[in-house]
């Protein structure tokens, strides 16, 4: 399907209504109405809501899909470089699509549909097979440990930054940050939320700078 301004408009209201009101609470009317267009042509572009559901998450995956692709297809990068612009890539990613990452989260949770489950499954998969493939690299040019859980890398990484998404409000009161600006306290939280995965990538995979 060709994207046009129009099925863009749609994807992105209805991602900010699952992600505010929820997706069951959400009516094909709901985002005919924010995307200011009419219910049929939503019927035309996805025909149902839950199509639509799982068009947003094909759209938002594959482009996520593609960029770590590059990051380790990049061969004028050293091992731990990917590994930092991977961890930088996922933690914007994040902060940049705080409303799908909610939907995201959620949809794990409710466990209900299975195409947008296998999507995440695959994504998951993806994701371990090209971070396998640069530890593979790391350890080959004896940069890495030898001994290196891949999964449980991946998960830490995604675990905590998805965890941070949902409890930054937290973080701002024990830090005493309410004064900073909503901007300027995204910008302090996600700067953290790399170095401290980077400390942690470090010392599981034993690299020394």
């Amino acid at each position: 399907m060709i994207i046009t301004e129009k099925h863009s408009q749609i994807l992105l209201q209805a991602e900010e209504l699952f992600a505010s009101k929820g997706y069951e609470a959400t009516t094909v009317r709901d985002i005919a109405e924010a995307a200011g267009v009419n219910l049929a042509m939503i019927s035309y572009y996805f025909g149902s809501k839950e199509k639509l559901l799982e068009a947003l998450f094909k759209e938002r995956m594959t482009a996520a899909r593609h960029k770590v692709e590059a990051i380790v297809k990049n061969d004028s990068l050293e091992p731990f470089q990917k590994m930092e612009i991977v961890i930088d890539e996922y933690v914007k990613k994040v902060s940049d699509k705080q409303s799908f990452h909610k939907i995201l989260l959620s949809e794990q949770v409710i466990n209900k549909n299975t195409v947008v489950l296998k999507l995440l499954k695959e994504l998951k998969m993806d994701y371990a097979r090209l971070l396998g493939d640069v530890i593979t690299e790391g350890q080959r040019r004896k940069i890495f440990k030898k001994d290196i859980d891949v999964i449980l890398l991946q998960t830490t990484m995604a675990g905590t930054v998805l965890n941070m998404l949902i409890s930054k409000e937290n973080y701002r009161e024990f830090n005493n940050l309410k004064k900073l600006s909503d901007a300027a306290f995204e910008e302090l939280l996600y700067n953290n939320l790399r170095k401290h995965l980077k400390q942690i990538f470090k010392a599981i995979l034993g690299y020394e700078s």
